[in-house]
């Protein structure tokens, strides 16, 4: 895949930090992106992510690019809309980005090739860090929450709830050293960790550009 990016058609088992709801495993794509009536069948292709992070997923996507790596027409642009996953499988994804010279884009591509809104919670905002270039259209989310994982064994209380097991200190040095890596604010982790895991804290225009997380436009 060479390390070209896209832009004008913008203009037409660690800890997790679990998505609210089960979700999809993340999967991986080639979509035409543009207007056909402009391109035809001369349209650039990017790489749509959708999906929960999972322990597989880094390995799924350096296998996808292997795959597709010939194809003239593929570019190193990759839209990613998730609800999160395990930390260090969303740090290990945010890595293999770099590594192919990829920008993300917290956005869909509809079936037509157009771009719409996306979302982009909890660890999903880790692999985003990897990108070389990273944006968050008005209109997509961005959101945090403090990490956690589910105790294994049964519930001391009958109750049948899952207990929730939160990090100490380890995860978040690790977080914040690799944030730094790829040029992101760490008080974004620790913005993040003070945030209930119930819950997820959309962040402000004003919070991506200082934290250096992505920008608008490309």
């Amino acid at each position: 895949m060479a390390p070209r990016l896209v832009c004008g058609f913008l203009l037409a088992a660690g800890l997790a930090a679990a998505p609210a709801s089960a979700a999809p495993d993340m999967t991986f794509r080639m979509a035409p992106v543009g207007d056909p009536a402009k391109c035809g069948a001369r349209c650039p292709k990017a790489i749509v992510a959708e999906g929960e992070i999972v322990e597989s997923t880094p390995a799924t996507f350096v296998d996808f690019v292997r795959r597709n790596a010939r194809d003239p027409s593929l570019r190193s642009v990759i839209f990613i809309h998730s609800p999160g996953g395990k930390v260090i499988a969303s740090m290990a994804l945010g890595r293999a980005f770099r590594a192919v010279g990829a920008a993300a884009i917290v956005a869909r591509v509809s079936g037509d090739g157009g771009v719409v809104a996306g979302t982009c919670f909890s660890a999903c905002v880790y692999a985003l860090m990897g990108a070389v270039k990273r944006v968050a259209p008005t209109g997509s989310k961005l959101g945090v929450h403090r990490m956690y994982t589910f105790e294994q064994g049964p519930d001391p209380t009958g109750s049948g709830a899952q207990r929730r097991r939160f990090d100490h200190g380890g995860m978040r040095d690790m977080l914040a050293k690799y944030s730094a890596r790829m040029g992101v604010s760490g008080d974004l982790v620790e913005f993040a960790e003070r945030t209930p895991s119930d819950s997820i804290l959309m962040l402000s225009p004003r919070d991506i550009a200082r934290w250096r997380l992505a920008t608008p436009n490309f």
